[in-house]
């Protein structure tokens, strides 16, 4: 057990980064780029076409920098934007300049990655805090997509393109020019009534000139989408006080599905919805009754060799919207207080993972004031007595407020507990509440940011170990990255909402990375970094479980390829038997033992602006008692604009000494995407695992008939890997339409 004196050691320890963190001057950055956001009442039709005489005379964010290859001159093919404003809409016209018509695109789907094609994508901070931003893109082809930057934009954590609001636009090519125009109706942003300016900021990929740029200087240190640096769009009347029409969703789904294991088929027949209400202009309140998730993209599966569960992504579009306000907390990779994805998700008799009914529910989220965030979810998930599953009601509430600038202080309270009794549950699984408080520091620059937490959980009958804490500080410079990550998650913490890879850890993970950016080479950036990560017990006389010592070679291309060399020296101590082969009356390494292995990894990226890229990642060395081969690789291929073709592949090799198992372990995944137009896309993914004894087949035809209201045909099928049997099959035909009253 952790003994008094060990525990204020660690609490004083962690205080005392948090003070110096606290007084670590903050250096502002200034930004003088500005526009004005003139007002009009004449009509505009988004056809691409910006031939209204009221583009004349706007003004306009133009003299983008470059910010790839280099950062320090402004680009070679110039992008000018203007905007406009009614008492509705935000009017966007844009003019891109090329070196030709030779475009990249993935495809004519909705909601497409940039980074590898030829587009433009707008970021409004509209409350003026550097934290949160509203993201809006289009290529040159006319095709949309829309999403939200959180947390100051400094990882891929804070983005996301799953977001859906109604806006239209369209693009037409010329010869060495495109233009798109954009009509967005202001009730998709959420403002102060009555402000005057909203910061701003775009950037855009160009494939044929080799280009990225962006309006307002972002040095290559600093992420692309980030909102430390950006301008001014300045309204040349406030903003009022807007009605945001209340949106009705409603589906209707009719499925049939049969398990072959049991030997049980149904046929269903299912309705419900969902509302989104506006209160203000800057909270929503989302009520869903019966939500059905049928046409959501099935999961990638991933070859797990650790003896932990693997986080997933949140897919399903009623927890996206301001899902920072609630999925931030802690640290996202071992300590996170609440996963959505926990809800509408139980344990079966067998210890399966199956869908649990989420009989409805409400989500308000959004600001009460500039300063203050305010979060609330409750939903409730059915019974199933024959699973032994229960029924739960799952509630989180979160405020967050801002503090000394882009910095902010969260505090919340999660509570998942069951209002029956059932006699298959146990005491202690009747509930689970924890409460706790995030300070979040990031510097007005952004070379500085942190993160520090204290969480407590409450049980029936739970032990006193049943805290959470931990500390983040991050250096970000051009030439000098370094972070150090202190986590403490007791023996006895739970979070029956959160993702907790494991307990009773006092963990730390040290990076420092020196970056080099030569100059007339064809390297365009490369570093080295040393990469320690530590583990302990304290409930075992700190006993050292774990560590992990990674040193690394990352180089950068001016082509945009990439190439990645690393090495690392691991060591973990088994508490229990572990077969990492899981394999069927297969003998497990034994427990309390402590192994030492090492390998190393070699990763190269081919330019993904062509037709054809690829990526291959060969692993080489020992592992635990034995050895290991692995060899990722990804293959892409493009027939613009309508087909988009894509090969994922895992192979392990797994080689351990008698009398233990060895094995081959194979995942491959090929993937075909078509867009008939903008408006039908038909996808098809099949998931081989022998891993997981399951071949999937999942395929979806969408057809989108009016803005946000789609009608979906899902065919998923399953079937042993060794035996070719099938294991579950299923149809569904779902119809939801969104109507705005």
């Amino acid at each position: 057990m952790v003994d008094y004196q060990t525990f204020t050691k660690m609490t004083k320890y962690l205080s005392t980064l948090v003070l110096i963190l606290f007084c670590i001057l903050l250096n502002a950055q200034t930004n003088d780029k500005s526009f004005v956001v003139k007002k009009i009442t004449a009509n505009i039709t988004p056809d691409g076409i910006l031939d209204e005489p009221v583009w004349i005379e706007a003004d306009k964010a133009d003299k983008f920098w470059q910010y790839f290859p280099t950062d320090s001159v402004q680009s070679k093919k110039q992008s000018e934007i203007k905007m406009l404003y009614d008492d509705k809409n935000l009017y966007v016209g844009i003019t891109i300049y090329t070196a030709g018509q030779d475009y990249s695109i993935q495809s004519l789907k909705r909601d497409f990655r940039a980074g590898n094609s030829d587009n433009i994508t707008l970021l409004f901070d509209t409350f003026n805090d550097g934290n949160n931003a509203f993201l809006f893109g289009i290529n040159p082809y006319g095709v949309r997509r829309e999403g939200l930057v959180s947390g100051g934009g400094l990882n891929l954590n804070g983005f996301t393109i799953s977001w859906d609001v109604k806006w239209r636009g369209d693009s037409k090519i010329y010869e060495d020019y495109y233009t798109s125009e954009m009509v967005i109706p202001l009730t998709a942003f959420k403002f102060k009534e009555g402000e005057t300016k909203w910061r701003f900021n775009s950037y855009r990929f160009d494939t044929q000139s080799n280009e990225n740029s962006t309006w307002t200087n972002i040095p290559q240190n600093q992420n692309i989408y980030g909102l430390t640096f950006m301008g001014d769009m300045i309204f040349e009347q406030p903003l009022g006080k807007f009605r945001t029409p209340l949106a009705v969703i409603p589906y209707i789904n009719m499925g049939s599905q049969k398990d072959f294991e049991l030997d049980e088929a149904n046929t269903k027949l299912n309705v419900g919805g969902d509302a989104k209400i506006a209160i203000g202009n800057s909270m929503n309140l989302d009520v869903t009754v019966n939500p059905d998730f049928s046409q959501v993209e099935v999961d990638d599966q991933i070859t797990n060799l650790t003896r932990f569960e693997v986080s997933l992504p949140e897919k399903r579009q009623f927890f996206i919207d301001n899902s920072d306000l609630f999925g931030s907390f802690g640290g996202g990779r071992d300590a996170n207080p609440f996963f959505s994805r926990r809800i509408g998700i139980a344990k079966d008799t067998a210890d399966n993972t199956i869908e649990n009914k989420i009989i409805g529910g409400v989500r308000l989220s959004g600001k009460i004031n500039k300063g203050l965030r305010l979060g609330f979810l409750n939903l409730q998930t059915a019974e199933d007595i024959e699973e032994n599953i229960a029924s739960n009601n799952n509630t989180m509430l979160a405020l967050q407020q801002n503090v000394f600038g882009r910095s902010n202080i969260g505090m919340f309270f999660i509570n998942r507990q069951t209002f029956k009794d059932y006699d298959f549950q146990d005491d202690e699984d009747r509930y689970n509440r924890v409460a706790g408080i995030d300070y979040n520091l990031i510097s007005d620059n952004n070379i500085w940011n942190g993160k520090f937490y204290l969480h407590k959980s409450f049980a029936h009958d739970a032990g006193k170990a049943n805290l959470s804490s931990g500390a983040f500080m991050q250096y970000n410079s051009r030439n000098w990255n370094f972070f150090e990550d202190l986590v403490y998650i007791g023996e006895d913490f739970r979070s029956d909402l959160g993702f907790i890879r494991r307990t009773d850890i006092f963990k730390t993970a040290t990076m420092f990375e020196r970056v080099f950016w030569p100059e007339n080479s064809a390297l365009q950036s490369h570093s080295f970094q040393f990469f320690p990560v530590l583990t302990w017990s304290p409930e075992n006389d700190f006993l050292h479980t774990d560590y992990d010592l990674m040193g690394a070679w990352e180089s950068k291309f001016n082509d945009q390829s990439e190439i990645n060399v690393s090495y690392t020296h691991s060591y973990t101590y088994l508490f229990e038997d572990f077969d990492p082969t899981n394999l069927d009356d297969a003998i497990p390494l034994p427990g309390m033992l402590g192994y030492h292995y090492n390998f190393i990894s070699l990763e190269y990226q081919s330019d993904s602006r062509k037709r054809f890229a690829y990526s291959i990642e060969p692993t080489l060395g020992s592992f635990f008692n034995g050895d290991r081969f692995s060899l990722g690789a990804e293959m892409f291929l493009r027939f613009q604009p309508k087909v988009f073709l894509s090969l994922a592949m895992n192979y392990d090799k797994i080689s351990l000494p008698e009398p233990y198992s060895s094995t081959d372990i194979w995942l491959i995944s090929p993937k075909i995407d078509v867009t008939f137009s903008k408006s039908i896309f038909w996808s098809t993914l099949v998931q081989y695992s022998n891993q997981r004894d399951n071949l999937g087949f999942n395929s979806r035809l969408q057809w989108r008939f009016a803005p946000l209201s789609d009608l979906f045909i899902v065919y998923n099928d399953n079937y042993f890997v060794n035996s070719f049997e099938p294991k579950y099959r299923s149809i569904n035909l779902k119809l939801t339409y969104w109507l705005n009253i």
